[in-house]
């Protein structure tokens, strides 16, 4: 390892991970999701105060998700050369900055530009989160700290089940302003979390910022944002978009193969095959994930006829089984077995979809969305832990930037199926073809896991 001096005036007992560090890394890292939830209560609120359209509301999903997309690894690089506390302490004066902005916004274009802002503020808390869980193993000689890396999983899913209630409360309360303004007490918290807890490093081999690779970051965020915007509306009008992610992606490996210090090192990816299997079994779970809650939420209020509360209710199982799977799980160190469990749920939730119609009995979505918690309590933390187990120590933040960025490709993959397959409204048509495509992913998922024998090794390597 070539990353880490503490400079800490209180050291940690030196064979246990300093739990202190656990509040600023849990609420960081849950900035993000808390965004990506909450906005689903506030599209059409927004919409009636600034005369926005559905597709134009539609903006501030997909503003949040292409700045992740990009920032996350951008930012993971920056932690992994810099250190966590600077990266940190900015990303949340970012998100704070954004709250703000989107608070003062006096039209709809502001508030765009403050889910940008946000997207990218926002980017710090997981890579800065993983960087210090793997240092804190390596001062203390103990492998994988698997009850703080299911801490870590568990805080990200408790958030994402009351981000849409507490957007709900808040815009009750406050209007849909406060959606925006929770983000200022949030970052102020993290912020002194951060500066009280976050541990100044020497980095052995600090780069100047003249050094850094801008160039190839600026190769991937265009190949990203073509092939982002492409999957959100794919249309054969827009075929120059994944020629353009085609020609910027091929330039960036040619690139990142010349140079020394690269921003994404292929030759490492390239020679790391099971972290790569890690980014698209991450895809593919995702992928199936949000086609269950973007797409299978808009069946229940347009095909089953549910009110918005009733669709969310329905879900709230989906949502408690999966933190509880995660929390009696996440101790065991069988990674391929998780992701096989996982994968076969998948499978079968598509199935159950694929028997649906309009006069299906309550208790039947009800067990299906309990069903569904299994896969995502399970997957969400393999995927972590298998990330945190195959990655280069040296590039432990960047590994793990790419991670959610493949969350977010599967969100959007997703997002895109739910329009193509249920365009037929209230008839709730749609939903044999959307649960078809979630069976055909699932099944890719399951292979994916069973033909990689790497994680059989790495379930034991725990």
């Amino acid at each position: 390892m070539t990353f880490l001096l503490r400079v800490n005036k209180h050291e940690a007992p030196p064979d246990r991970f300093d739990r202190r560090l656990l509040p600023a890394m849990m609420l960081s890292s849950a900035l993000n999701p808390v965004n990506s939830s909450i906005i689903s209560v506030s599209l059409v609120p927004i919409g009636v105060a600034f005369g926005a359209s559905a597709s134009e509301t539609a903006w501030l999903v997909s503003a949040l998700y292409l700045a992740t997309a990009v920032g996350q690894p951008v930012v993971g690089r920056l932690v992994d050369l810099y250190g966590p506390r600077w990266i940190y302490l900015g990303g949340t004066m970012l998100a704070g900055l954004a709250g703000l902005l989107g608070v003062l916004a006096p039209q709809f274009w502001v508030l765009v530009l403050a889910r940008v802002v946000l997207g990218f503020g926002t980017c710090a808390g997981y890579p800065a989160s993983m960087y210090l869980i793997r240092s804190e193993a390596d001062r203390t000689g103990k492998g994988s700290p698997a009850g703080v890396l299911t801490a870590l999983a568990v805080a990200n899913q408790t958030v994402t089940v009351i981000g849409p209630t507490l957007g709900g409360l808040l815009i009750h309360v406050g209007g849909w302003r406060t959606t925006f303004a929770v983000n200022i007490p949030l970052a102020l918290a993290c912020l002194v979390l951060g500066a009280r807890r976050i541990p100044k490093v020497v980095v052995a081999q600090r780069s100047t910022l003249s050094s850094l690779d801008f160039p190839g970051i600026g190769l991937f965020t265009g190949m990203l944002v073509a092939l982002l915007i492409f999957l959100m509306k794919p249309q054969v009008a827009h075929w120059y978009l994944p020629v353009i992610a085609l020609l910027t992606g091929i330039g960036l490996i040619i690139r990142e193969m010349r140079i020394a210090q690269p921003f994404l090192d292929v030759r490492v990816l390239g020679g790391n095959l099971p972290l790569v299997a890690t980014f698209l079994r991450n895809l593919l779970a995702c992928m199936v994930l949000y086609c269950y809650l973007y797409g299978f939420t808009q069946w229940l209020e347009q095909g089953r006829g549910l009110s918005a509360a009733g669709a969310g209710l329905v879900l709230l199982p989906m949502s408690l089984t999966a933190i509880g799977v995660s929390t009696l799980t996440g101790r065991r160190p069988e990674i391929r077995a998780k992701l096989l469990v996982g994968s076969l749920g998948q499978v079968l939730v598509a199935v159950v979809l694929l028997t649906l119609h309009s006069g299906s009995a309550i208790w039947l979505l009800v067990v299906g969305s309990m069903i569904m918690g299994i896969p995502q309590g399970l997957n969400t933390l393999a995927n972590q832990n298998a990330l945190y187990l195959q990655a280069d120590p040296t590039r432990i933040g960047s590994s793990a930037g790419l991670l959610r960025t493949s969350t977010y490709f599967g969100a959007i993959g997703a997002a895109a199926a739910g329009g193509a397959f249920l365009s037929s409204g209230s008839s709730g048509a749609g939903l044999p073809s959307l649960a078809g495509f979630m069976l055909v992913s699932s099944v890719a998922l399951v292979l994916l896991t069973t033909l990689d024998r790497s994680l059989a090794r790495l379930g034991r390597s725990q």
